[in-house]
């Protein structure tokens, strides 16, 4: 039996030390895998199936319908579900994105410029930008609104903008924008809706799209920073000897070395858009209502009964499940790179 203990090769397990690997391995498979079982078989059981017990193997334990499938997709009518499963994908995809573009371009920033800004210039500007919006909730119009917290602005930096001595560097920037992320959503609802309100897009796409990716910005941000760190700068400086632009390194050698990152990060910052609930209950109507909304609508006027739930959560799983295991490769290696610095 000491066969079973003895490995063959110092990195490589012994078959009793293997097998026992395994087995836990696939005990949390299954683990992982039995909730979206159960939500399969739920969606082909009817009520009478589901109300009188566990039941799990189809055609042994219960007979497959369709129910679940016809009241959902063709009883409630087309626009029940297609209207929120689109608006889930569009403004899902749009947000994620948008802040993959914006805060790729503000990680590489941060790690290829010195950046030295002023706080009491932020803080000026901070104040210039809560003035605009009260002008624009006071009825004023947003030209008017915007003119005069630019000009306000620009007279106190040239007025007492010198007297700031304080400076910031790009760990304190990279730490306020990360910080942003840990501010509860709710506790900036209630201005975002009166915003939208006042400029009219309330229970529209871009509302939506806009506070998706302000709120995942400072995510893509931290993320990507982190894996630009691990591009040797020498391969940009190697280009520029050789005459290429900024632009240029950015385009044929960053950008390709940093796929995995950008790919593992897109997903991350999908699935947030994808079920945020908290925006979409504020910011969304009947118009642009999203699947998490629709979900959530349990025993109301055409609110889904709760055994058929799982055909809308099963909608809402599968096109992140596929994407999952269609980048699974690159999602391992962004997510890994980075992540033990020497």
């Amino acid at each position: 039996m000491r066969w079973l203990l003895r490995s063959r090769a110092p990195l490589q397990l012994s078959p009793g030390r293997a097998l026992v690997s395994y087995l836990i391995l696939g005990f949390w498979a299954f683990v992982v895998m039995f909730p979206i079982y159960w939500l399969f078989t739920t969606s082909f059981k009817l009520p009478v199936d589901v109300a009188s017990g566990p039941k799990y193997i189809p055609f042994v334990d219960f007979e497959p319908s369709l129910h679940a499938w016809q009241e959902m997709l063709v009883d409630n009518g087309t626009d029940y579900v297609l209207r929120p499963y689109g608006n889930t994908i569009a403004s899902g995809l749009i947000s994620a994105l948008a802040a993959l573009i914006l805060g790729s371009c503000a990680a590489y920033a941060l790690t290829r410029f010195e950046y030295r800004p002023k706080p009491g210039l932020i803080l000026t500007f901070v104040g210039c930008l809560v003035l605009m919006i009260v002008l624009l909730v006071l009825g004023v119009p947003w030209q008017l609104a915007v003119g005069a917290g630019l000009a306000i602005y620009v007279l106190l930096a040239q007025g007492i903008g010198r007297r700031f001595k304080g400076t910031m560097n790009n760990g304190d920037i990279a730490f306020w924008l990360i910080s942003q992320r840990i501010l509860p959503p709710i506790t900036v609802i209630i201005p975002l809706y009166i915003l939208y309100q006042s400029l009219g897009l309330l229970d529209t796409l871009p509302a939506l799209v806009l506070s998706n990716c302000a709120a995942n910005l400072p995510i893509v941000v931290w993320f990507m920073r982190d894996y630009f760190q691990t591009i040797p700068i020498e391969l940009e400086e190697s280009a520029f000897i050789d005459g290429a632009s900024r632009y240029e390194a950015l385009l044929r050698i960053v950008l390709p070395l940093s796929a995995p990152g950008l790919i593992a990060t897109f997903l991350i910052v999908l699935v947030f858009c994808w079920n945020e609930y908290v925006m979409a209950l504020f910011l969304t109507g009947a118009n642009t209502q999203t699947m998490p909304i629709l979900v959530s609508a349990q025993n109301g006027v055409r609110g889904p009964q709760w055994w058929n739930l799982s055909v809308l959560v099963l909608l809402m799983v599968i096109p992140l499940l596929a994407m999952a295991i269609a980048l699974e490769r690159y999602i391992a290696k962004g997510l890994l790179v980075g992540a033990v610095k020497g």
